[in-house]
């Protein structure tokens, strides 16, 4: 079974890898607690200086919110201005779902969540990005960057 990670690793000039999860992206998107850090993060990704991607299960977590919020015709205009932005979606192969779930097994973590701290477990210059406490049990497994409370 390959572990090889669909995100590039050897991007010239990249410092790093920024894994943002639903909260950091309506953050950003709500002008919420934290949307500055995401909009940083989002212009040095533009400049090339790093990288940002979401976890397809965060993704969806993201168009489920803004398709209630505002609507299908709305959410789907929000959505193709992310994309606009050069994110990249990285799948939920078969292969990230075990590694998440025993992931989730191991430390009390909710399950999409989860998902999003296995891609960090990809190098250590990964950093996931989120304002869910929840996932505290995970910060001796990889590098996570909280977002402040509201």
């Amino acid at each position: 079974m390959s572990t090889a990670s669909p995100i590039s690793q050897e991007m010239p000039g990249q410092s790093n890898t920024y894994i943002l999860d639903a909260s950091a992206v309506l953050r950003f998107l709500d002008k919420e607690a934290g949307y500055e850090r995401v909009r940083e993060i989002l212009r040095n990704h533009s400049l090339g200086s790093c990288q940002a991607v979401v976890c397809a299960l965060h993704w969806g977590e993201v168009a489920l919110t803004l398709a209630r919020r505002h609507g299908p015709v709305h959410q789907a205009q929000i959505i193709g201005e992310l994309l606009s932005l050069g994110l990249e979606i990285i799948p939920a192969t078969g292969e990230r779902a075990v590694r998440s779930a025993l992931l989730k097994a191991r430390l009390g973590i909710p399950y999409v969540d989860a998902f999003g701290v296995e891609l960090a477990c990809d190098s250590p210059e990964h950093c996931f990005v989120t304002a869910n406490f929840d996932v505290k049990p995970a910060v001796g497994e990889v590098q996570i960057e909280f977002l402040p409370t509201k």
